[in-house]
């Protein structure tokens, strides 16, 4: 798997996003800001679509991870499909024109308001329904009977398979919300002419997120197989396709994710596993396209010298990029200028400027003491989950993102002003 440092290199001992100098694009944009490399997000989707080759498999992109229209539009010109949780993403989804027929929905919540409008998109309907729950089918049922419309259905099957990975992102637990029980997708099978606006066309399974072993996704699959075939037969008819979600994790730097499996090594799993069975393949990467396709670069504000371990002050805070905070999650942390060889390192705590003590991206990290004031430094990794999940929380502006692609940059979001934390809001 390559890591963070792949596409984000020093070039005469200049930090550069691909053939960009990042003290550059900070001198032209101001910090802090996100940036994402071309190249970084091709070249894992490309590997995994390798990886499946002979396989009938559409891999879908998980929008939640990274929803900038650039970003999806790259993906879906690609040949990407996508992976929805929401009405506002496949609003996003219709704004780049992404083919009905590359589009999941996902999430415990849809709304009937999100699935009529996903039974209606581009006028034929979405690729398919991933359902959560008997209420969900009722539900989706009766709004498709109102638009005079069959929506296609696959049930998420919840395997009870401990991930391995953060208790925040694991899904595939008894105890998670996601997904349904075997007995509950059995039941639903053999009764479906309760539910005559659906066709069940498929089942789906998604265990968790940042997962560094194949073992517990191999359990979850050989459990869909079994129950792909008991399904089938309580409903007296063939599946045509099975999701196997995603949640492959990636290599952060140093840290212990960085033995994550290869990208051809769970292609080779799946091809094992699947190739003589007669189903299309869907798959739902996002962490594992974006992740370390993007950072956060920021500038030093103050260096507070303490005896045992000194704190680096950065413009960049936990609404920017919450990960650290919210999931104590490691993100390298590199200088825009290369430090020395032999230079000298202290314990260094790096924190933002919100009014939190968890607004830090990292403890006790060995950076050089000559860090200081109007420095920048570059957390890495930050491509997935990174603006997405930003907020404008301490009423801090969110920042731009940016789009390398060799020696050429462009602005894909322009950074928030003052008047649009107030748009909206009457006083």
């Amino acid at each position: 798997m390559k890591g963070p440092r792949e596409f984000f290199t020093y070039k005469k001992g200049a930090l550069h996003a691909e053939g960009v100098n990042v003290e550059k694009l900070a001198d032209e944009v101001g910090t802090p800001f996100y940036v994402y490399s071309r190249a970084g997000l091709l070249d894992p989707y490309q590997r995994l679509t390798r990886a499946l080759k002979g396989l009938d498999a559409t891999v879908c992109f998980a929008v939640k991870s990274n929803s900038n229209l650039a970003v999806l539009k790259l993906l879906v010109d690609a040949g990407a499909g996508l992976d929805l949780v929401s009405g506002g993403e496949l609003h996003r989804a219709a704004m780049i024109g992404t083919p009905a027929e590359r589009l999941v929905f996902s999430g415990v919540g849809k709304t009937p308001g999100e699935m009529a409008v996903a039974l209606n998109y581009q006028s034929r309907g979405i690729l398919s329904f991933h359902v959560e729950s008997v209420e969900e089918l009722a539900t989706l049922s009766a709004v498709a009977v109102d638009l005079a419309q069959v929506a296609p259905v696959s049930l998420r099957f919840n395997p009870d398979v401990d991930a391995k990975t953060h208790p925040h992102v694991s899904t595939g637990l008894e105890e998670n919300k996601f997904g349904m029980s075997r007995e509950e997708i059995l039941a639903i099978a053999a009764q479906l002419e309760a539910f005559p606006g659906v066709a069940l066309q498929g089942l789906s399974v998604h265990i968790g997120s940042q997962i560094t072993t194949l073992a517990p996704l191999e359990r979850a699959f050989k459990r869909l197989i079994r129950l792909a075939s008991q399904t089938e037969a309580a409903m007296g008819q063939p599946l045509t396709h099975l999701d196997l979600g995603g949640g492959l994790g990636i290599p952060y730097g140093d840290a212990p994710s960085a033995r994550a499996p290869t990208i051809e090594q769970y292609g080779a799993l799946i091809r094992r596993l699947f190739k003589a069975l007669p189903y299309r393949l869907l798959l739902e990467p996002g962490r594992l396209i974006s992740g370390n396709a993007g950072a956060l670069v920021t500038e030093v504000l103050y260096r507070k010298s303490r005896p045992r371990r000194d704190f680096l002050i950065v413009d960049a805070g936990m609404n920017d990029l919450v990960r650290p905070a919210l999931y104590d999650s490691f993100h390298e942390i590199v200088p825009a200028r290369k430090s020395p060889p032999g230079a000298k390192l202290k314990a260094t705590d790096v924190v933002g400027p919100v009014c939190e003590t968890s607004d830090r991206f990292a403890r006790a990290r060995r950076l050089p003491i000559g860090l200081h004031q109007g420095d920048l430094v570059a957390i890495l990794s930050a491509g997935a989950y990174g603006f997405s999940m930003a907020s404008q929380y301490n009423s801090r502006p969110r920042p731009p993102e940016l789009l390398v692609d060799g020696a050429q940059s462009r602005i894909i979001r322009e950074r928030e002003d003052y008047d649009d934390l107030v748009r909206g809001e009457n006083p």
